[in-house]
């Protein structure tokens, strides 16, 4: 394969899987409740400054896509904390980013630090999430990842 060939390889498929995560979190209208339906409740703030309860799906990794939670399923929804199951779809980035394979992973999601966000005082955001593998987990992740929200 020549060199014009495999850079647009690379292209196309970083393209297409950038497109495809993109979608759950800007597309269609997402299963989560809207912050007009819920306003007292804290919000999950979202790649592109969208608040949201409740989310079935919310990018971690809003740079490259290659970190997103899916199929999250709330058992907890307060000012004191956040709850889900879900999975992690985490991208292997091998040999590279763009030709890597997305693998899923089951955790618990919680969300904490609940806090007026500084871009709608009114609102309140988490400004914590914590990822906890039940079995299998991304090589090289500890069983617990804590990471602050943007905000």
């Amino acid at each position: 394969m020549n060199r014009h060939s495999i850079r647009a390889a690379v292209t196309l498929c970083a393209a297409t899987a950038l497109l495809g995560t993109l979608g759950t979190a800007s597309g269609a209208p997402s299963n989560a409740d809207t912050v007009e339906h819920r306003p007292k409740e804290p919000v999950l703030v979202d790649c592109f400054w969208h608040a949201e309860v409740r989310p079935t799906d919310f990018i971690l990794a809003c740079g490259d896509g290659n970190s997103r939670l899916a199929d999250l399923k709330w058992q907890r929804w307060d000012r004191g904390a956040a709850v889900a199951e879900g999975i992690n779809w985490v991208n292997d980035c091998k040999p590279y980013c763009a030709a890597g394979r997305f693998h899923p992973y089951a955790v618990t999601v919680r969300l904490d630090d609940s806090k007026p966000w500084e871009k709608h005082p009114d609102l309140r955001q988490y400004g914590e999430i914590s990822l906890t593998y039940a079995d299998a987990r991304p090589e090289g992740f500890p069983r617990v990842v804590t990471y602050p929200l943007w905000s």
